[in-house]
């Protein structure tokens, strides 16, 4: 009760408000402001009452009940009473009414006119005047031309009053209940969102949806002018098909709509209305006395898509069988909806520029292809799948009967008569492609009889005039004729065949054309054909000839086009004959030809039905069975330049072989370069399975049978008009006349073939006779027949040809005649074309005398309209001597082709089988010999008399007859055409050359093995005449040594790496996250624990002493590589000085001294100068002496001692010392300064050092794991041909020698001497301790004793280095190996080894020196704090022998290869190769730790290389002791010290999931643990998991976004993130960044990039081993060639 009484007024109230809220924008500026204060006050409202509508369905019913009460609506609004507010409301309401132009049915008031916008012509202004005024306005003003040609004000009347219910659909609008003023004010408001959503929330309510389904349809004409009128049309446009979408696609409610409420008449009118807005003239064929309406593209209408919702709803309400049938019966309707269609015929009129290029390009005419598709094409689709069966003929009838009725209203607006007007094209006949649409439906589902359903011979004329001009104008444009008009005239003829358009362009007007073709004349067909295109005048026996209406330039490729349209035109048998899936298959193969295609680059460039409701849709099951029966799928693979494939389909061998069909390739393709592409893959394909070596030429192709209602269209190919044609051409080609190419030569033999393929059986007589009164011409051919008229010879040709002609015999009198057509007239035996034109008059004749109305037309003489006049010579007439039949031409093309007499010889003379199976596949594939061959063959078969006379020919073979004499003139064009020949074949060498040249350097400079000039770095050992090493200058091309005054360096690219921290002790990586509980904690990265050690260290020990101790570099790390090439360091300076003065927009910033190798091009940024040295001094210093260990360990302590200095002393700075330290400064800005302050007293000189040595580390470290972590490999792998590490060392040393170690300090003191007095040390307490020498990392030792020795350095000091440095790591795997044992086996073995200590290798006894160590280190509390907690957490190991000696040989054997690499560098030795389980002796040996003479019978043990400078129990004690000091105090902290085994295994990129899915549901509504927000474009790290905000301003910091900072932390600027919501990987490198492209894909191998397909995507783990080994081997910058800077903005 409460609530029928309170929510009336509740709804009242809020009509109220929206009649109060909206005032009339003024002068037509909506204020939107207002409307959308309103909204917002109302917003209260409108919640509360779409709240009601989910409290069920009685509250639902309740609503209805009140929106929908007519009385309750009168009582409240009537605005009769006595309450002025109420009135004061209804009279607003009433100006809102008036003001939308609608009456209230009361007030009879007239909808005024709008002010015509700006630019429309005056007749257009009054034409709609008419239309929307009422009856009695225009009357006066069509009283004038009631003269038979109708005004056009007079035609648009007449069609919008022959029904009065139009006025009441546009402007009346009656509201009888709230619903209805409810929706009013929705419209008026321009749809606002929570209005929309509480209708719509509604519609479950049976009663409901029916009552608010008529009432917007009521509304419906008022809708669309709201829609014109609103400034937002796009969101305007979605909110009403969101309502009409639910409305309109019940087919139940739509049929009883259209029942009771007139809605197809409703939807038809107002678009009708809607259009009539936007007309112009039209201006196609006579521009002053055309009635012809068309609709003006450039308007916002047509350019903004404004019309889609409402032809939207109209293609989904006739997608139902009961509401289209309605539709197809009411002829009204058709004729309106075909007075509709015609709007759009001939828009978007191109006329062709022929003086000046068109000042404005407009780009109208995707608007008119889109109105085109939308507005014409898609209902007609909708309508035709309703035409399907027998049943259905009567709509076809309909339909065809209203077109043809159309078209006939067209042809008279626009006075045609029977001659298109020159230079101009529109690519817009909508009316003719209804026509031919259910024309083909008709024939190919109805069984309807087609020759009932045309119109007469001079309708059928007329219908082919404009389709073919379209086929010709695309010949034009693609010959460049139409140039002048810019590129959008391109765009235009691209669009017309492009592959969403196609089916619903070219084709149904080539079907048109071939219907035309089958019903008319084809003398008559063929000449109309070569009139349009132009070239009547070139198909002419004389060598020179006028062409009055094309350039000479423009010819060939015109004439190229006349012939392939005629073959397109023969061929193509896609309306014709081919079922649903044969033409499916065509198009796929045809695709598949020109490129290999991805899956849904397939799906969309296959033409499906555009109309998404009706019948086939491409994906369904055809799609794929056909698919996989066509092509193969090739998986996506990796091409070596680092470009990413997809995975593509590529054809079947056997559809090249049987399928391949270049007329559909040339139908279909958009860019005239993909036939091209066909051919040359088809060539491929011939040459790969060695059935043809050649160039071939397109195969010729077997058709589907043609339908028996379209037999007459192969009559085309048997017509005399059509063998003139060939015959002049083939006879042209063999006597080499100008213009003519091998692609005219290919479709003239295609014509002849389809012709001997398609022939009547019998060789009729009748035929001949049926010329009638064309017997005069029989000097030509007899028949019609191509088969007898093969063989019938021509003897003499009379030809008109200019006087300079060489044909013209000099002694006759020219005959001088003015008018050329009028001479031509008057020769019985003359040229072809002569003939064209009196066939074209007497049809004319025929037609006039046929037609019933007898319009006494006069035709215009075409070809003066288009003579220039005074600039043609005259013509002469002249007589050539010829005696050739087509078979004699054929046969002597075989010999000029294969440049060889006599070549052809009748294949059956030999094999009389030929004959019988005529199928043979020698001929399937081949170039023009085999074409000729073929067609020689056929003709024999076809009869026995051709084969006769071929026999003859070739008996009697005669060398072709050149032409009678050769004049200067002509000679000169020859000569020309020789030169050309010439000089294209002298540029072709010379590219073929450069080409040539190119790739031998690409190879030289790209591949791994190349020759040793181009690596300065490897030493020659073998000649030692050879004084110093020689580099070449790659950008002066100057070869020498460097020297100190003018130095030579390599190109070198400097980049800060966290690679190695990234390093764990596990094989496994790690998985991304997918779930909360999932989480990756970094404190196991090898970065981690050395950060946590050199922490440690520095808490106990003195920090000048922990510097040294270990190295840094883990993580920021620089890491060191070049390309090889070098430049003298003053060539680079001025080349980076052109790249600064170089606008051109690079991939790179010069001022940070970014630059391209100007050789490889190879990313580079900083160049490394060679050290100055000869090589006779380093085969010198490999000499291997005999000193003892103990004298080369004093010489080592005297050369670090010695004060370093630059070679030359610093007074006298060179260019060279000046280039190193600059380049030390460049490597150390290439890392943050985090990366390098290790030191507690910041700036200290430590610091450098400790920075210097880690960067010999780092390039060490990091060539190892590029080589896979070991160095089982052996050789010199491309690392090492790569390396600069030899240069590097040198920079390195020579900085290092500046900061000298004090000797008290120098760690070799510590290694190779005994200390007298062991307790100075302890003595001073409050100092803090120096590092024990045991707690020393070795790697970090050796490569400090390195640096610090002058280089170069001698074999031996190196040697003596290294075996010193043996003995502490071997002492600290003891010291470890104790450690990890317990209790029980530490006695043990301290028991055995104490036993064998007297024994003479002791010292080279693992168990000896371990039961020591043991002893010495009891002495300290080392082992005591074990108790009880440690024994549970360490594993009880049986440690046997075996174990024993595995673990010390692992705990060394990284020390060994990274002291192997070191030694191949400085030295330049191989590497020697070897199994992994011997690789520990192998380094050992190749390094000297091994004595020659060792015997590797016994099992190999690692003890036996060492060998001590000082008796080896004396230096352990020494060592043992600085531990057991320390422990006394810090036992725990002493054991957390000990020098672990390496056992970092190879870094990795996160593992990911198999399917996106999961990483996307996961990432995409994470919240941001920074900003606690969900991020808009959400991206997640790939090395450590971490999830960022790309672009986010929320998580900016000192204006950097958080990607850019996160690359800075995680990889020290090196970033790689999976955008989640675009599925790709991005890199960020430094201050660049690039797409990388996708790691997951969908099935078919493809990316889906942005997600915008929508497929389910899988990891391809080929991809994801490519991101990772270019992230391990730093080639981001080399491979991925896109890069753009990224202002922090990432």
């Amino acid at each position: 009760m409460m609530s029928e009484f309170v929510l009336p007024r509740f709804i009242f109230c809020l009509i109220q408000y929206l009649r109060e809220g909206y005032n009339e924008p003024a002068a037509d500026v909506p204020s939107e402001k207002d409307l959308n204060k309103v909204l917002q006050l109302l917003e209260p409202q409108i919640s509360f009452l779409e709240d009601l509508t989910k409290m069920g369905g009685a509250m639902r019913s309740v609503l209805t009940q009140v929106l929908t009460n007519q009385q309750s609506y009168k009582d409240l609004t009537s605005g009769l009473g006595e309450n002025a507010y109420a009135r004061k409301s209804h009279e607003k309401y009433l100006i809102a009414l008036k003001s939308s132009g609608l009456t209230y049915p009361e007030d009879k008031l007239v909808y005024g006119i709008q002010e015509p916008s700006a630019g429309t012509s005056t007749l257009a202004v009054q034409g709609f005047a008419g239309a929307t005024g009422t009856l009695g306005q225009l009357d006066s003003s069509d009283e004038e031309d009631q003269d038979g040609s109708q005004g056009l004000g007079k035609r648009k009347r007449v069609k919008l009053s022959s029904n009065t219910k139009d006025q009441s659909i546009m402007d009346v609008l009656k509201h009888k209940s709230f619903l209805e003023e409810l929706l009013f004010w929705t419209i008026k408001y321009e749809f606002p969102q929570k209005m929309v959503t509480f209708l719509l929330n509604m519609l479950p309510d049976q009663e409901y949806k029916v009552a608010f389904t008529k009432t917007f349809v009521q509304h419906y004409a008022f809708i669309m002018k709201t829609l014109k009128k609103s400034h937002e049309s796009d969101t305007m446009s979605n909110r009403i098909v969101h309502i009409s979408v639910q409305l309109f696609s019940n087919e139940e409610l739509a049929r009883q709509v259209t029942e009771e409420c007139q809605l197809l008449d409703i939807m038809v009118t107002v678009l009708l209305y809607m259009m009539e807005s936007c007309l112009i003239k039209s201006e196609l064929q006579d521009e002053e006395n055309s009635l012809h309406v068309v609709v003006n593209c450039g308007e916002a209408l047509l350019k903004n898509n404004t019309y889609w919702p409402l032809v939207s709803d109209f293609i989904n309400i006739l997608s139902h069988q009961s509401v289209a049938k309605r539709f197809l019966e009411d002829h009204g309707l058709l004729v309106t909806w075909m007075n509709f269609v015609s709007f759009f015929q001939g828009m978007n009129l191109n006329k062709r520029e022929l003086n000046e290029h068109v000042e404005f390009e407009s780009q109208t005419y995707y608007a008119a292809f889109a109105a085109e598709l939308e507005a014409c094409a898609q209902p007609m689709w909708g309508l035709l799948s309703h035409c399907k069966v027998r049943e259905t003929q009567e709509y076809t009838r309909n339909v065809v009967r209203y077109c043809l009725e159309a078209l006939q209203d067209w042809f008279d607006a626009i006075n045609f008569v029977d001659e298109p007007a020159p230079n101009q094209v529109t690519f817009h006949l909508p009316l003719h492609r209804y026509y031919a649409m259910f024309l083909s439906k008709a024939v190919k589902c109805q069984e309807l009889d087609l020759d009932s359903v045309l119109p007469d011979q001079e309708m059928l004329m007329k219908l082919m005039i404009h389709p073919l001009q379209i086929q010709a104008s695309l010949a034009e444009i693609h010959s460049n004729m139409w140039v002048r008009n810019g590129l959008q005239i391109k765009g235009q003829a691209m669009t017309y065949v492009q592959s969403h358009f196609c089916n619903s362009m070219i084709d149904p007007d080539i079907y048109l054309l071939q219907v035309c073709a089958s019903r008319l004349d084809p003398d008559y067909f063929i000449s109309s054909v070569f009139e349009r295109f132009k070239v009547v005048d070139l198909l002419t026996m004389a060598s020179q000839h006028q062409n009055t209406i094309l350039d000479a330039e423009h010819e060939r490729s015109m004439l190229e086009g006349a012939l392939t349209f005629l073959v397109i035109l023969l061929s193509l048998r896609l309306h014709l004959g081919m079922s649903d899936d044969e033409i499916l298959r065509a198009e796929m193969v045809a695709q598949l030809c020109m490129n290999d295609r991805t899956h849904s680059s397939l799906l969309d460039l296959i033409p499906e039905n555009p109309n998404p409701k009706s019948g086939i849709i491409p994906g369904s099951y055809s799609f794929e069975s056909v698919l996989s029966a066509v092509a193969d799928f090739k998986a996506p693979v990796f091409e070596p330049g680092g470009s990413m494939q997809q995975g593509m389909y590529t054809p079947k061998g056997e559809v090249w072989d049987h399928e391949f069909d270049p007329v559909m390739v040339i139908l279909r393709t958009v860019y005239r370069r993909d036939v091209q592409s066909a051919m040359d893959r088809y060539t491929a394909f011939l040459k790969q399975s060695g059935k043809f070596p050649g160039n071939p030429w397109p195969p010729y192709k077997k058709r589907t049978p043609l339908h028996p209602s379209y037999k007459g269209l192969m009559r085309l190919l048997h017509c005399k008009t059509l063998h003139i044609v060939l015959f002049t051409l083939l006879y042209k080609i063999l006597m080499d006349h100008q213009n003519l190419s091998e692609h005219v030569l290919c479709m003239v033999l295609y014509l002849i073939e389809l012709g001997l393929e398609n022939s009547a059986e019998e060789e009729s007589d009748e035929e001949a006779s049926a010329g009638g009164p064309e017997r005069c011409h029989d000097s030509w051919f007899p028949g019609s027949n191509l088969v007898s008229n093969m063989r019938h010879f021509i003897n003499y040709v009379r030809v008109r040809v200019p006087e300079t002609a060489p044909e013209v015999k000099r002694d006759s009198p020219a005959s001088t005649s003015s008018d050329s057509l009028g001479s031509l007239q008057n020769s019985g035996t003359a040229q072809v074309f002569s003939l064209v034109a009196e066939r074209r008059k007497k049809f004319q004749e025929i037609i006039n005398r046929n037609s019933s109305e007898a319009n006494q037309v006069v035709r215009p003489k075409t070809s003066n309209k288009w003579s220039a006049p005074g600039s043609a010579p005259q013509l002469t007439t002249a007589i050539l001597e010829i005696k050739e039949s087509i078979l004699s031409l054929l046969i002597k093309l075989h010999h000029k082709l294969s440049g060889k007499q006599n070549s052809y010889y009748p294949p059956w003379l030999d094999d009389i089988e030929i004959l019988i199976q005529p199928d043979i596949p020698k001929y399937s594939h081949g170039d023009g010999i085999t074409a000729v061959e073929r067609i020689l063959l056929k003709a024999a078969l076809q009869s026995r008399m051709n084969k006769r006379i071929i026999e003859e020919i070739c008996r009697k073979v005669t060398p072709p007859v050149p032409p009678k004499k050769i004049t200067a003139a002509e000679k000169k064009t020859l000569d020309k055409e020789e030169r050309r020949q010439k000089a294209r074949e002298r540029q072709q060498k010379l590219l073929a050359e450069f080409a040539s040249r190119q790739k031998s350097f690409m190879e030289t400079a790209m591949d791994v093995d190349s020759p040793e000039s181009d690596i300065p770095m490897e030493i020659t050992t073998a000649e030692p005449q050879v004084s110093e090493a020689v580099y070449d200058c790659v950008i002066c091309g100057q070869s020498g040594p460097s020297s100190e005054d003018r130095p030579t360096g390599l190109v070198v690219l400097l980049q800060a790496s966290s690679v190695l921290g990234q390093c764990r002790d596990n094989i496994e990586p790690k998985k991304l996250p997918i779930t909360e509980e999932e989480q990756i904690y970094p404190w196991d990265t090898c970065a981690a624990v050395h950060d946590v050690r050199l922490s440690l260290l520095q808490r106990y020990f003195k920090d000048s002493s922990c510097l040294l101790a270990v190295s840094i570099g883990w993580e920021g790390g620089v890491y060191v590589q070049t390309c090889g090439h070098t430049l003298h360091i003053d060539c680079h300076k001025s080349y980076m000085e052109s790249l600064r003065n170089d606008q051109v927009l690079q991939g790179f910033s010069v001022d940070k001294g970014e630059f391209t190798c100007p050789l490889c091009r190879q990313f580079a940024n900083s160049v490394l100068p060679c050290y100055p040295g000869s090589n006779v001094e380093n085969n010198l210093w490999q000499r291997p002496s005999n000193k003892s260990i103990q004298d080369l360990i004093k010489e080592v302590e005297e050369l670090q001692g010695r004060p370093g200095a630059f070679p030359v002393s610093i007074s006298s700075e060179t260019n060279l010392s000046k280039e190193m330290e600059s380049v030390m400064k460049d490597i150390k800005n290439t890392t943050q300064k985090k990366y390098r302050d290790y030191s507690k007293t910041p700036g200290s000189p430590d610091n450098d050092f400790l920075f210097m040595y880690s960067v010999a580390r780092t390039n060490l470290e990091l060539e190892l794991i590029h080589r896979g972590g070991n160095l089982c490999s052996g050789g010199a792998s491309t690392a090492g041909k790569r390396s600069c590490l030899n240069q590097l060392f040198h920079v390195l040393a020579l900085h290092m020698r500046l900061y000298s170690i004090d000797s008290e300090y120098n760690p070799w003191r510590k290694l190779t001497q005994l200390l007298e007095e062991m307790n100075s040390q302890l003595g001073n307490e409050e100092q803090q301790p120096e590092v024990p020498i045991l707690y020393h990392d070795v790697t970090s030792l050796l490569l400090i004793q390195i640096l610090m020795m002058p280089q170069p350095l001698r074999k031996d000091h190196f040697t003596c280095i290294v075996k010193v440095l043996f003995t502490l790591l071997y002492t600290q795997g003891l010291v470890a190996l104790s450690v990890k044992c317990n209790e029980e086996d530490r006695s043990a073995w301290k028991h055995t080894g104490a036993l064998k200590k007297n024994t003479c290798d002791a010292e080279k006894s693992y168990e000896v020196l371990l039961s020591f160590v043991i002893r010495e280190l009891s002495k300290g509390k080392l082992y005591h704090e074990e108790g009880m907690q440690e024994c549970a957490t360490i594993s009880p190991i049986a440690w046997s022998p075996e174990s024993t000696e595995k673990y010390l040989q692992d705990f060394c054997l990284h020390f060994l290869r990274i002291t192997s690499l070191l030694q191949h560098h400085l030295f330049g030795e191989d590497l020697p190769s070897c199994q992994e389980e011997e690789e520990f002796s192998v380094l050992s040996s190749c390094l000297g730790l091994l004595p020659t003479f060792y015997q590797t019978e016994h099992p190999f043990i690692s003890a036996s290389c060492l060998d001590w400078p000082v008796p080896a129990f004396d230096i352990i004690s020494q060592w043992c002791f600085e531990i057991n000091s320390f422990t006394e105090r810090h036992a725990e902290q002493g054991k957390a010290l000990l020098i672990q085994e390496s056992r970092w295994k190879l870094p990795h990129l996160l593992q990911l999931p198999e399917n996106y899915n999961t990483i996307f549901q996961y990432y995409h509504r994470k919240t941001c643990s920074v900003c606690t927000k969900v991020p808009k474009d959400p991206a997640v790290c790939l090395v450590c998991g971490t999830f960022v905000c790309l672009k986010g301003l929320c998580c900016k910091q000192q204006s950097y976004c958080e990607c850019v900072l996160h690359s800075q932390n995680c990889g020290a600027g090196t970033g790689i993130f999976l955008l989640i919501n675009a599925s790709v990987i991005i890199i960020i490198r430094g201050h660049r960044f690039c797409l990388w492209g996708s790691v997951y894909l969908d099935a078919h191998g493809e990316e889906d990039r942005d997600l915008r397909r929508g497929k389910p995507l899988y990891i391809c783990k080929e991809r994801y081993k490519v991101l990772e080994q270019q992230w391990i081997s730093h080639t981001f910058d080399h491979i991925n060639k896109r890069w753009g800077p990224h202002y922090n903005g990432l």
